[in-house]
């Protein structure tokens, strides 16, 4: 008996020892690893790297070295690594199951990585939701809407969606369709237009603006408007524009001017407009 009771507080003092050694081990860890991150984004293949590249890496590195910590704590209690392998093993089915929307996340994130159709900081449409890339991890996209909302879309679906990206390109097309009476000159009202557009800064000669009469109705004529932008600058040439060809056709006395919208201009809205309305952008 006494030998027993022996062999139970041996027992129970190195289970005791292993514990607040697994214990101590695991904080530890925490912090060793909070410490390791800002040092991994000052390396300089880090500072060199593309910024949606250097998110998803170390979201990896953060689970990586989370996954090397539980696995020394495990170790530290006495499991033998052996026995976990084979129950990870005979539950292998079970788990890919569990995760496999997480699974299809990181498969997702991976192929945004490859293909790139956005990187962070552009600002893109997709499933319904729209705003600036904020962040890219290997499970999420997050983005900051135009009113300063912060929207977290899975990569898994975010990689079979249809992604319109308004800031992937230098350039963007301004397209607008002017109306006006129907008794009014095609060619005045075409050359008032034209001014107006030569008299607003900031639009590019190559391609060259176009305005040519594009319809009439049975009460008005109408004229679309063509003109090339810096990508920065499309939404304050946008309304400039829109206010300086009202303002000509007004003070040149023609007839019931109007603006019709030919695509939907809530969308698209670049970095550059969204800081001036107080929006943080990447």
């Amino acid at each position: 008996m006494e030998e027993f009771i022996n062999s139970l507080i041996n027992t129970g003092t190195n289970a005791g020892k292993n514990i607040l050694l697994a214990v101590i081990v695991f904080f530890v860890g925490r912090f060793v690893i909070k410490k390791i991150l800002p040092l991994v984004d000052k390396l300089k293949i880090f500072e060199k790297s593309d910024p949606s590249v250097r998110s998803f890496a170390r979201n990896f590195i953060n689970i990586l070295l989370y996954i090397i910590l539980i696995i020394s704590v495990i170790s530290i209690l006495g499991v033998p690594m052996a026995s976990m392998v084979t129950v990870l093993a005979s539950c292998g089915v079970a788990i890919g199951l569990a995760l496999q929307g997480a699974l299809s996340n990181i498969a997702g994130g991976l192929m945004i990585l490859v293909f790139r159709p956005f990187n962070v900081g552009d600002y893109i449409l997709a499933l319904d939701a729209e705003g600036t890339v904020m962040e890219m991890t290997m499970f999420y996209t997050i983005i900051n809407s135009a009113d300063n909302k912060k929207i977290t879309i899975p990569n898994g679906q975010l990689m079979n969606a249809n992604v319109i990206n308004y800031t992937a390109e230098k350039t963007r097309r301004i397209e607008l369709l002017f109306h006006c009476g129907r008794e009014e000159n095609v060619r005045e009202v075409r050359d008032i237009i034209m001014q107006a557009v030569r008299k607003t800064p900031d639009i590019l000669q190559d391609p060259s603006p176009f305005v040519q009469l594009s319809g009439a109705a049975n009460e008005s004529l109408e004229f679309t408007m063509r003109v090339w932008v810096n990508t920065e600058k499309y939404w304050d040439v946008y309304y400039i524009l829109m206010e300086n060809v009202m303002t000509a056709l007004q003070d040149a006395g023609i007839s019931n001017p109007a603006i019709h919208y030919v695509e939907d201009t809530k969308h698209a809205i670049s970095t550059e407009h969204l800081k001036n309305e107080g929006v943080r952008v990447g």
